[in-house]
């Protein structure tokens, strides 16, 4: 068989069960099917090596070359385990515990797990068999992953437990403490000192709740299962309600205003997500910014639908901090710690949920202004 780089695969190398499941096509499927595939490596995003029933090296694609820093050239004709010197985080030799070519003559796969290449960098490797009718292996079949990208993710499921657990503790402290403390002292506290403490009680337990929902929020934005109720919204209504909301809490009015600059035209979209986006922007811009909040809302005639922008009047964020505002749990220098750091980056993904986008950029008059589009929408049933 002729060795492989980067062309297509030999009609007589067939797809391992993994690059047919890949593919969203059944085994049964490639079967009955007259025609066998063409798959041209290059064009794989992760590293694929094939070793045939002599254990050379057949196939080594471009992928699997930047991963492990080994030319083509070297590795095509070589046995694949000198090749590929993969060892467990104990340091043995992983081919010498798995014996591809001497081991059960009934396994089929192996599942992906973290190997490393010598000295060099961790790989997520994944194997399959091709055998003969008298179970001898025919092919072998390695797949190869940067387990850089597992890492990251794994460091920010860490970053966001260690976030909600900091952001637990203090309320849950509060609620913990004033609650045993009136059940062991009830009749020493009169009634304004019980409703202070009832009220603290009350508040951060809404404390809590908040942070469930931005958890739950994240957690459908990162697995794309944000369900969209859309209906008719008057954007500049939920503006003004967004506003009188904060008036209520104790918020000066003078802190706020609202522009309106043009007619919209009939707009779906959720009324719930709509005002989390909105809100969530002048909570922030609150916090975080000084002056007046300003909300602007006006049509937008490229995408038919409109613009709302929320601007402030603090230090504004620099320019070089725009493209990081809305990943998870960023918080700007010098910027106080409260809050889990994921309110921007779950008004991105609502936004984005209805077709828009969302950008920042310095206000006219200073400050941050978060500006976002959403087209008109239409009926879910439509």
């Amino acid at each position: 068989m002729a060795a492989v780089v980067g062309g297509p695969v030999p009609r007589d190398v067939e797809p391992s069960a993994g690059q047919t499941a890949q593919r969203g096509v059944s085994s049964e499927q490639r079967e009955v099917s007259p025609e066998r595939w063409d798959v041209a490596p290059d064009s794989l995003p992760d590293g694929l090596v094939v070793a045939d029933a002599d254990r050379r090296v057949v196939v080594f694609n471009r992928a699997a070359a930047r991963l492990t820093g080994i030319a083509p050239a070297a590795a095509l004709g070589r046995d694949f385990a000198d090749v590929l010197p993969l060892r467990d985080a104990d340091g043995r030799d992983w081919w010498k515990c798995l014996d591809p070519y001497g081991g059960l003559a009934t396994r089929t796969r192996h599942p992906e797990r973290p190997l490393y290449l010598g000295d060099g960098p961790e790989l997520l490797v994944t194997a399959s068999y091709d055998r003969e009718a008298d179970g001898t292996v025919r092919r072998f079949t390695i797949a190869l992953r940067d387990a850089a990208e597992r890492a990251r993710h794994e460091r920010g499921r860490a970053d966001l437990v260690s976030t909600v657990a900091h952001e637990l503790r203090s309320p849950l402290t509060s609620v913990k403490g004033f609650t045993a403390t009136l059940l062991a002292k009830w009749h020493r506290f009169n009634d304004d000192q019980k409703r202070v403490m009832l009220e603290t009680v009350n508040s951060d337990a809404d404390r809590v709740t908040r942070l469930i929902t931005e958890l739950l929020d994240v957690s459908r934005i990162e697995a794309g299962r944000l369900e969209m109720r859309r209906q008719v919204v008057d954007v500049v209504e939920e503006a003004r309600k967004i506003i009188a909301g904060r008036v209520a809490a104790g918020d000066p009015a003078n802190r706020f205003e609202l522009q309106v600059r043009g007619e919209l035209p009939e707009m779906w979209l959720d009324p719930d997500k709509i005002d989390q986006i909105i809100g969530n922007l002048v909570e922030n811009g609150l916090r975080h910014g000084a002056g007046t909040v300003t909300i602007v809302v006006e049509p937008d005639a490229s995408t038919r639908g409109a613009v709302v922008a929320v601007r402030d009047e603090g230090e504004g964020i620099p320019p070089e901090a725009a493209q990081r505002v809305f990943r998870q749990f960023w918080r700007g220098h010098g910027q106080p710690r409260g809050g889990t750091g994921l309110g921007l980056y779950i008004v991105k993904g609502l936004v984005e949920a209805h077709g828009g986008t969302i950008s920042v950029r310095r206000a006219p008059g200073g400050g941050a202004e978060f500006r976002f589009s959403l087209p008109a929408g239409a009926p879910d049933f439509a």
